[in-house]
């Protein structure tokens, strides 16, 4: 029971750095899916528009 204090803070150590990541991680699909987007519209651009 002297360890109380411990597992607390590794607790909330944890939850607080899963969403961190859950954050960083949805930035970085955005992100992704952003470029792909207008990588997707300049190759329709210079095959067919050009």
């Amino acid at each position: 029971m002297e360890n109380i204090g411990y597992y607390a803070a590794m607790l909330a150590a944890i939850i607080i750095a899963f969403l961190i990541i859950k954050r960083v991680v949805s930035c970085m699909v955005r992100t992704v899916v952003t470029l792909v987007l207008i990588a997707v519209l300049a190759y329709i651009y210079y095959m067919y528009l050009r």
